[in-house]
């Protein structure tokens, strides 16, 4: 059974972050809690509510630091389809790099990350003026977690606020990226003599541990470069200044000192099926080190936003739930897997239990209906899509008038899908992208099947369509071993660069089908292959942005998105923000 919490109560929080735009100095924060009468200072409940803050849409909803993270890169688009996803333009913003400081997606997840940050504040003054035994576990984890949401800000906004909590007098500060990046390098350094090991003192993946730490510090000093001269018009970062410390080497060498305290610590290994990563049954997963832990009917039943947002709503895994026809890979993005289809890590096919496979080509008659969604009342057969990136016709179930799904005898029947909105169009996910005017991603409504889609998320069928056990990655091994190639890479060590990236490729095993054939190793590597070794490992996992100023990438045109200015490589501080006349607003916005 799945472990989620060492905290015994369940606790919602209702905060706003005006306070430190305003005169109040009380950090407090309201926390209503299940059981009446719970001391709102209580630290445990106040470090809850601050880790409870990933998890609440932040890191797990589409439409959040996702959208920011990969809706502006190659990697994601999220088009009007036809009477769809209009939304004022918010979406089509994120793609097309036309943003403004109003834009509901940037003013969201400004709130949600501030939210972040005052929860950890709040968890600091709760665990600092309190006495109990695991004060200086507390007092690390939340100080850990304010790093966190502090890094985010700082890497989409350039900017974040801070507020001594100790000091109701303090004034706010306002914490620049330039600058701050160096001092929470040092902050979290400074905190691993109190964090867990992963596994002792009640911890798992989905708390903050030496571990986490380790990634979280890997992860700043692969970034410090552009954190320092995120402007740079040539992009030419300087990857290899003296770390921090002045006498541990460069960045790239403390990327490969943490990177290589996880590789070879024994604690984690890479998953040969690349996908039971993000399985509803990844909470045991060998690659997590940090990450959202979920689980339906936890407080507030975890998320499925990142495969829901791409199935369509007439894909179904039961005749409970549907997906929404929202997000798909671009075709840049899909080009990038040219001859690579065969890796591991691009398409797997599902096997049921008696031996068959979904193949989704036009040859699948019927499936079991022996597997069953968990808890459903009455039972309902679990249709199983395949993962991976999906293009081409699809087939699945189809839901009949009386609510069930089409059966032949005590199977699943499989038939040709159609769009939900669009009758008359075959669901067919072309890897090509064709707007009317390519400058705008709007499909008219017969357009609405174009876009291959990113299923590697499990869509979970227990609970509804926005409901998922996935536990969420923040930080896994194979990410790891991403991050220290690139540093090898970056010191001109490309052997070394290349021994990380095909130990990913060759652990990585397919299904039997294909008789559980492992990656091919690469047998040369220059920059533009190494930036699509991320991309095979890291797709959809809110990376691509940082990855593609790194590369150089992010201000170059491609779908639906012309040549853009490095000013855009920060979102805007929100306009409701700037109005307080506390924050200045960041270059390149008006």
């Amino acid at each position: 059974m799945k472990t989620k919490t060492f905290f015994s109560i369940k606790i919602l929080t209702i905060f706003s972050f005006i306070f430190l735009l305003n005169s109040c100095t009380d950090l407090d924060e309201v926390v209503l809690d299940e059981k009446l009468g719970t001391d709102a200072t209580d630290p445990a409940g106040a470090l809850a509510a601050a880790y409870d803050r990933l998890g609440d849409g932040t890191f797990t909803d589409h439409g959040a630091v996702f959208a920011m993270q990969e809706y502006t890169t190659d990697e994601a688009i999220l088009p009007t389809r036809g009477s769809d996803w209009g939304d004022g333009g918010k979406w089509r913003d994120m793609h097309e790099f036309t943003w403004t400081s109003s834009n509901a997606i940037i003013v969201g997840n400004w709130d949600l990350l501030t939210n972040g940050i005052t929860r950890s504040l709040t968890a600091i003054k709760s665990g600092q003026e309190s006495t109990f035994p695991e004060k200086a576990l507390f007092l690390a984890e939340s100080k850990a977690l304010l790093a966190y949401y502090t890094y985010t800000t700082l890497d989409l906004y350039g900017q974040a606020p801070f507020r001594d909590p100790l000091n109701v007098e303090a004034p706010l500060q306002i914490l620049k990226a330039e600058t701050q990046i160096d001092q929470l390098i040092t902050d979290v350094e400074a905190l691993i003599p109190n964090l867990a090991d992963i596994g002792t003192q009640r911890t798992h993946h989905g708390r903050f541990t030496k571990q986490a730490a380790y990634a979280f510090l890997a992860t700043m000093y692969l970034n410090r470069a552009v954190f320092k001269d995120r402007y740079n018009a040539s992009s030419a970062f300087n990857f290899n200044e003296p770390a921090v410390t002045g006498s541990t080497g460069t960045d790239m060498d403390r990327v490969i000192y943490y990177t290589s305290l996880l590789i070879d610590s024994g604690k984690y290994s890479l998953e040969s099926d690349f996908f039971k990563n993000f399985a509803r049954d990844n909470e045991n997963g060998k690659e997590l080190i940090f990450a959202i832990s979920q689980k339906i009917d936890y407080i507030r039943n975890g998320s499925n936003s990142f495969a829901y947002v791409c199935m369509e709503r007439n894909q179904r895994t039961s005749a409970a739930n549907r997906g929404t026809n929202a997000a798909c890979t671009t075709p840049e993005f899909y080009a990038t897997w040219d001859g690579n289809h065969d890796d591991p890590r691009f398409e797997q096919h599902y096997q049921y239990a008696d031996g068959t496979w979904f193949m989704n080509d036009g040859t699948d008659v019927s499936v079991p209906a022996t597997d069953i969604v968990p808890k459903s009342s009455p039972a309902l057969p679990w249709f199983h899509f395949n993962r991976g990136i999906q293009a081409g016709l699809q087939y699945g179930p189809i839901l009949l008038a009386s609510g069930s799904l089409e059966m032949v005898g005590n199977r699943i029947k499989v038939s040709p899908l159609v769009m939900e909105k669009s009758t008359g169009t075959r669901m067919n996910f072309t890897p090509t992208l064709t707007f009317a005017d390519p400058t705008k991603s709007v499909f008219a409504q017969n357009e609405i099947n174009q876009g291959a889609r990113v299923f590697k998320y499990e869509f979970d069928p227990e609970g509804g369509n926005g409901n998922s056990n996935v536990d969420i990655p923040l930080f896994r091994l194979g990410g790891i071993y991403a991050m220290r190639a690139e540093a090898y890479f970056r010191k001109g060590n490309s052997g070394l660069a290349m021994i990380d990236l095909n130990k990913l490729r060759t652990s990585r095993k397919r299904e039997s089908l294909f008789a559980n054939a492992p990656g091919k190793a690469l047998t040369s590597l220059d920059s533009q292959q190494l930036y699509k070794e991320l991309g095979f490992e890291l797709y959809w996992e809110l990376q691509r942005r940082p990855q593609s100023i790194r590369f150089g990438k992010f201000d170059l045109p491609g779908t639906a998105k012309a040549a853009s200015q490095p000013f855009r490589r920060a979102f805007p501080i929100p306009q409701t923000v700037i109005d307080q006349k506390v924050f200045k607003q960041n270059e390149g916005y008006n």
